[in-house]
């Protein structure tokens, strides 16, 4: 997804309550960073086809261990970066956490999976990640190319670093570190259109 003008309204700066209200209302998404309202951009096909193929797969894992998967439309809090998100896939260790009454935003993601694209792509690795690392339940972040067979793995280890592997190439196979999960980079880009243009995402 891509970050794009404020939404179009007189004020400048909302609270949190002024944008979960605004945004209940929205028939498109927005983010909420630091008292402002962010718009988000469709994305493409290979943005749709990634996020949900890999959400698919650990749903089937992993439901019956008791983790709960969201993808898109759930929204995240970020108490420490005053911001609201929607990640494209998290995953959730036994019950989630809620902000206030609503089940519409979460607070306790163990991991969270992001599809990269040109426009996003700093961003997700910069300073959403410096966002995300705040959150005390968050441990493994998962950051898949569109335009090639290449994911980053950020783990958390003991010591409270987060280390880095690349897979890189269709033989390759993700292990998540946080959960009982492993997919083959083949079986995740099947069907994706690698000259497919990612501008507008």
């Amino acid at each position: 997804m891509t970050l794009s003008t404020p939404m179009s309204t007189e004020k400048t700066y909302y609270t949190p309550e002024e944008y979960l209200e605004l945004e209940n209302k929205s028939e498109i998404k927005h983010e909420y960073l630091n008292a402002e309202i962010i718009t988000m951009t469709g994305g493409t096909t290979n943005h749709n086809k990634l996020a949900l193929k890999i959400a698919a797969k650990l749903l089937a894992i992993l439901e019956e261990q008791g983790y709960e998967i969201y993808i898109g439309d759930v929204k995240l809090w970020i108490e420490a970066y005053n911001r609201y998100t929607y990640p494209d896939v998290m995953v959730v260790a036994g019950k989630s956490s809620y902000q206030g009454n609503t089940q519409s935003v979460i607070t306790n993601p163990l991991v969270i999976i992001e599809v990269l694209s040109k426009s996003t792509a700093n961003y997700d690795q910069g300073d959403k990640f410096d966002a995300y690392r705040t959150i005390p339940s968050f441990q493994e972040y998962i950051l898949i190319s569109q335009t090639e067979y290449y994911i980053k793995q950020f783990v958390k280890n003991e010591q409270g670093k987060w280390l880095l592997t690349d897979y890189r190439g269709e033989s390759e196979i993700l292990k998540l570190e946080t959960v009982d999960f492993e997919m083959s980079l083949k079986a995740l880009y099947q069907y994706i259109d690698f000259t497919q243009s990612e501008d507008c995402v």
